[in-house]
């Protein structure tokens, strides 16, 4: 072989497996936003704790993983991203055996925050690592490959810890997974090497100090990036998407049983059909950049508009049981589609030397979404409005749709 084919296939392997070990621990980080949830009957009845007291442990999990998303960006600017990788799955595992040997609500707590903490460096680790280390030609297929392994770390967590917790008890479920969190980083650790970005933070800080004091005529703080108004925009976006995701994630299920006269087992499958789908989307949403067929903004336009458009005739329920079964499993095509594009747009609209702070920051609007919508959907289904729950998705999905195409905008006139 060649030393000009050698050194192309060397790159592949290398890449590739950047992108394995990167999308192995954002699918962890996914599967332990959802590893108390599903104990949460074991936990009410160990511990008499009311739906009020278990569901503040979610909320609680969501405002800590957003208020240290921000602040792990600067960590991951500062020290590099693979050691904060490290340190989030350290946390897993110590919340885990946390809440395995709770003796009563305090101990939950504690372990809900420390999944907070370790939850919360993943999305600025991960987008520094993939956008320093992956080339362009291949970026597209890496966002895809972590946009996928997030929705299979979702949809593996519910049915693993279940099965574990009806096998062996809640806490062997909450100890499998701290031992799983273990594997991760030992895998993390062998692999080292592919998910380094020290070197290269060193060599973007010189350009990026020059290309922000060239911007504002002086040396410029690490704070700087806050007053471009198109971090708020994506920050924004991720807000608003997060009220459509919550609403399927939470309320599908009860929605369409009010909605289409779905019984319980099968309206249950809308979720597994619409994350399925999503992830469908997303393989496909990683070829359309990387092939370049539209600009992100547009992808994401048309990809959301879509999707909005089927859960806006799912919330009629005109269409009869089955069909309406089948407008709520297919809207996650679009999501999916959309998510590749989302993140390259950000990677544009992202200021030389910033990737860490920039995704930390405008990643937490997912976890201040998250924290702010779910109880006001729930609201809305206390209040006997099940079609609300669509609609509000559809409506959601279009205001983000907007604010895509806005950052589109700002990011070409502050590129030009």
């Amino acid at each position: 072989m060649s030393s000009s084919s050698a050194a192309p296939e060397a790159t592949f392997r290398a890449e590739a497996t950047t992108i394995s070990v990167v999308s192995l621990a954002h699918g962890t980080s996914h599967f332990f936003q959802l590893v108390l949830p599903p104990l949460f009957p074991w936990l009410a009845t160990e511990f008499s704790l009311s739906f009020a007291q278990l569901g503040a442990l979610a909320s609680l999990f969501y405002l800590v993983s957003a208020f240290g998303q921000a602040a792990a960006g600067f960590v991951v600017d500062r020290f590099g991203a693979r050691v904060v990788m490290f340190g989030g799955l350290t946390l897993f595992a110590v919340a885990a055996l946390t809440a395995a040997m709770a003796d009563g609500y305090a101990l939950l707590v504690v372990a809900a925050v420390l999944l907070g903490i370790g939850n919360s460096p993943f999305h600025p680790v991960d987008f520094s690592i993939i956008n320093q280390r992956i080339s362009s030609a291949r970026i597209g297929h890496a966002y895809s490959a972590h946009g996928l392994s997030g929705t299979l770390g979702y949809a593996s967590a519910t049915f693993v810890m279940v099965m574990l917790a009806q096998g062996f008890g809640w806490r062997a479920a909450l100890g499998v997974a701290a031992f799983f969190a273990l594997v991760v980083l030992a895998v993390a650790v062998t692999f080292r090497d592919v998910i380094d970005t020290r070197h290269l933070l060193q060599r973007a800080a010189a350009p990026a100090h020059a290309e922000n004091a060239t911007q504002t005529g002086t040396a410029t703080s690490r704070f700087e990036f806050l007053r471009l108004p198109v971090v708020w925009l994506c920050f924004a976006f991720f807000f608003v998407i997060t009220f459509s995701n919550s609403a399927i994630q939470n309320f599908s299920t009860p929605a369409l049983q009010a909605i289409a006269g779905l019984k319980l087992t099968v309206a249950a499958t809308a979720l597994t059909g619409y994350l399925v789908c999503s992830a469908i989307g997303q393989l496909a949403g990683g070829f359309a950049i990387s092939r370049q067929w539209a600009d992100p903004e547009r992808i994401i336009a048309v990809a959301l508009s879509g999707s909005a458009s089927l859960l806006a005739l799912a919330a009629t329920g005109a269409t009869g049981p089955t069909i309406t079964l089948l407008l709520v499993m297919l809207a996650g095509l679009g999501t999916g589609v959309a998510g590749p594009s989302r993140d390259l747009l950000i990677k544009r609209a992202t200021p030389s030397g910033a990737t860490g702070r920039v995704y930390g920051t405008v990643y937490s609007g997912l976890d201040a979404g998250l924290a702010v919508s779910a109880p006001i959907f729930g609201w809305l289904m206390d209040h006997d409005l099940p079609r609300s729950i669509f609609f509000g998705a559809a409506i959601a999905m279009l205001v983000a749709m907007l604010v895509g195409l806005a950052i589109g905008r700002v990011t070409r006139v502050r590129h030009h």
